[in-house]
């Protein structure tokens, strides 16, 4: 029976899926690949009709999904995405907004808005997405399933189209934490569950809303009952407003090196929010970058430090639900800004990233997320789907 996209998750779904074996790790599973990563034959759009046109078919699948066609997974088509993935929220002036299934009133997040709707929706068995400042996580706590952000490096970014190189990431998205770590093992992200530590930092707890802070303090306290000893000491770093702040310029100055260029050749027609983006990606100025870049690398080497000893964090991983579909621009970069204070902690340290479904705020669903020491995706896959 064909596949039929009532979400509006898929920029192409394909009459006929992809598929290279009938057996491995992942048979029997269908999948969907945002379209910032390459399956040849198909191209990739990056979520701009100006992209789509100026580009032709890949001529190879990007190795994550070579590696996953491999292990027997079937490929299902292209999700839609926010433009150049320079979003959070799951919307595109091009080609509209996905189906958030768990809250149809609100947006889906993004940028990886269409996988995270294909996998809400039932429509595939798991999604890739990619995730810069919290593109997977975001939108798997908005859509009430499971996402995961490797640690930096760790899963090979070929043949997928850059934001920021310096954040970027590939995660992918499931309904049940034994898929999820199902395919982290298919991509060789092995390992023991070794934490001992839990940690509830007391000033990402007290800095939410109180309302969600007491829905998800249960599910926090059964993850923290695990381990022999809980800590809530704060984050030994710079605060939230400035976390994201530094995000902003960094990753802004990262995209205008990487995209800038054909961003002003191809005059590109862009949505408002993301030409404003662009504009000010376009204005960081050298100096500004390398003060940021200071600021990161400190926070990098503070959280390594913090998280050597077994410890794994455990914070919310959003402020809240996801915003109405018809909120207002201010309103959605208000979010935005206020959850790059949460989300850009593991993304300036490039730590691993879990948000699990953990209940639902004035109707819209919110996640919980663990956190480990970079390098220990395995082993906090091996925790969720322990738990």
């Amino acid at each position: 029976m064909p596949l039929i996209d009532t979400a509006n998750a898929f920029i192409e779904l394909f009459a006929q899926p992809v598929r290279a074996v009938d057996s491995g790790s992942l048979a029997g599973l269908t999948f969907a690949a945002k379209d910032n990563i390459d399956v040849e034959g198909r191209i990739t759009g990056n979520g701009n009709p100006v992209w789509r046109r100026a580009h032709g078919p890949a001529a190879a699948h990007a190795p994550v999904v070579a590696r996953l066609l491999a292990e027997g997974a079937v490929l299902a088509g292209k999700t839609h995405m926010d433009e150049f993935a320079y979003s959070l929220m799951g919307t595109n002036a091009h080609y509209g907004t996905p189906l958030n299934s768990a809250a149809p009133d609100r947006v889906p997040g993004g940028s990886s808005s269409g996988s995270a709707s294909a996998v809400g929706a039932g429509l595939v068995d798991f999604a890739l997405g990619t995730d810069t400042g919290g593109s997977v996580r975001l939108p798997a706590s908005f859509n009430g399933i499971f996402g995961m952000r490797p640690s930096h490096a760790a899963i090979d970014m070929g043949g997928v189209v850059p934001l920021g190189p310096g954040f970027d990431t590939l995660g992918w998205f499931a309904r049940d934490a034994g898929t999820l770590a199902r395919v982290g093992r298919a991509l060789g992200l092995a390992g023991e569950a070794d934490f001992s530590v839990a940690w509830l930092p007391s000033d990402i707890w007290t800095g939410v809303d109180p309302g969600l802070a007491a829905l998800l303090r249960p599910m926090a306290e059964k993850v923290a009952a695990r381990f022999s000893k809980t800590v809530t000491d704060p984050l030994p770093i710079v605060g939230p407003e400035e976390r994201s702040e530094v995000y902003r310029f960094w990753q802004g100055y990262d995209a205008w090196k990487v995209l800038g260029s054909w961003v002003e050749a191809h005059d590109a027609e862009l949505g408002p929010d993301i030409a404003a983006r662009f504009a000010a990606a376009r204005s960081i100025s050298d100096e500004t970058f390398a003060r940021v870049d200071a600021t990161r690398r400190d926070i990098a080497r503070t959280m390594d430090a913090a998280l050597a000893n077994g410890l794994v964090m455990i914070i919310p991983t959003a402020p809240g639900p996801a915003p109405l579909r018809d909120s207002s621009r201010e309103m959605f970069e208000a979010y935005r800004q206020q959850a790059l204070g949460i989300l850009s902690v593991a993304g300036h340290a490039g730590l691993p990233q879990i948000s699990m479904p953990a209940g639902k705020m004035d109707g819209g669903p919110v996640g919980l997320s663990v956190i480990g020491r970079r390098g220990s995706d395995g082993a906090l896959l091996d925790l969720v789907e322990r738990l």
